[in-house]
C-alpha cells in the first residue's frame, strides 16, 4: 500500500492542448495582476490624499502659531492693530 501512495501520477497530454491551457492561464494571470495593480493604485491615492491633508493641517497650524506668537505681538508693539 505504501508503494502505491508514494508514486507520483503521470498523465499524457496532447502538447497543443497543454499550450492552449497555458495560454489561458497566462491570460487569467495577466488579468489578476492588472486588477491587483489597480487596487494598489487606488489605495496609494487614498493614502497620498490623507497624508496631504495632514501636511496641510500641520502647515496651517504652524502658520497660525507663528502669527499669534511672533507677528501679532510685533505689530502690536509698533502700534498697528489688525
Amino acid at each position: 500500500m505504501s508503494n502505491a501512495s508514494d508514486k507520483v501520477p503521470s498523465v499524457v497530454v496532447d502538447p497543443a492542448d497543454f499550450s492552449a491551457v497555458l495560454d489561458r492561464l497566462n491570460k487569467i494571470d495577466e488579468k489578476v495582476e492588472f486588477v491587483n495593480s489597480e487596487i494598489s493604485q487606488r489605495i496609494g491615492k487614498k493614502v497620498g490624499r490623507d497624508i496631504g491633508i495632514l501636511y496641510g493641517a500641520v502647515a496651517g497650524i504652524l502658520i497660525f502659531l507663528v502669527y499669534v506668537l511672533f507677528i501679532a505681538p510685533y505689530l502690536a508693539s509698533l502700534g498697528i492693530r489688525i
